[in-house]
């Protein structure tokens, strides 16, 4: 009887694959961390600079403290979804948990669906981040897509509506607010900064307000309701 195991062929960025055989094929590199199908074709991020994993760590720290107060909310950090066809690792995403009236699940152990919320720290990556990944995240409704331009400074809020992304723009106070999470605000000069200190401040002024109570109240409704 013959023990051989077939050797699956490697991914290859801009191989143009089904979601399934990309799976496949990953599945079998548990060495290889990052990969993407964005619009059915194979994508290998580059290596990441220091400035990106530090702009990563303080995005990371802004929406943690954010789901820290306020229950029936998580996030998660290059994590892989089943989205339309295709295979995104969002750098960050926020989500209503499912259990609280959300719209994402999970399948194969893989978040699927999509989050309410995803943020893109573009640096090497920003041609994909403002192209095919805009193009999927709109049109699997993702309601809210962030991008930090590094090379520009440029932190862009942008908000699903009629099923395209238009700009949030910044309140008299200079800060950005979410129109799906009540009480997540957002200081960009702050952001691209990274002066974390600042950035807590203004989301606990957020979480501080009568709109996030409210929102509060309202997630806590639908769990039991649930």
């Amino acid at each position: 009887m013959s023990l051989a195991v077939p050797i699956l062929p490697p991914l290859v960025a801009g191989q143009k694959l089904s979601r399934e055989e990309f799976l496949r094929r990953w599945e079998a590199l548990p060495e290889l961390k990052f990969a993407e199908l964005l619009e059915g074709v194979v994508y290998l991020p580059s290596p990441l600079s220091r400035s990106h994993g530090s702009q990563d760590f303080t995005v990371h720290g802004w929406l943690t403290y954010y789901v820290a107060g306020t229950p029936g909310t998580e996030g998660g950090t290059n994590a892989t979804w089943l989205m339309l066809s295709d295979a995104p690792q969002p750098d960050c995403c926020l989500c209503i948990s499912p259990e609280y009236g959300g719209r994402s699940a999970v399948e194969r152990g893989l978040w699927t669906g999509a989050p309410e919320l995803i943020v893109e720290v573009s640096q090497s990556s920003r041609d994909h981040d403002l192209g095919p990944k805009l193009r999927l995240y709109r049109a699997a409704g993702v309601l809210e897509y962030i991008t930090v331009v590094l090379s520009e400074q440029q932190v862009t809020w942008r908000q699903l509506v009629d099923g395209d992304y238009r700009p949030i723009a910044p309140d008299a106070d200079g800060l950005l607010r979410s129109r799906v999470f009540p009480g997540l605000w957002l200081d960009p000069d702050a952001l691209l900064r990274r002066d974390s200190r600042r950035l807590l401040d203004v989301v606990q002024q957020g979480l501080d307000s009568p709109e996030h109570r409210q929102f509060a109240t309202a997630l806590a409704a639908r769990r039991r309701s649930g």
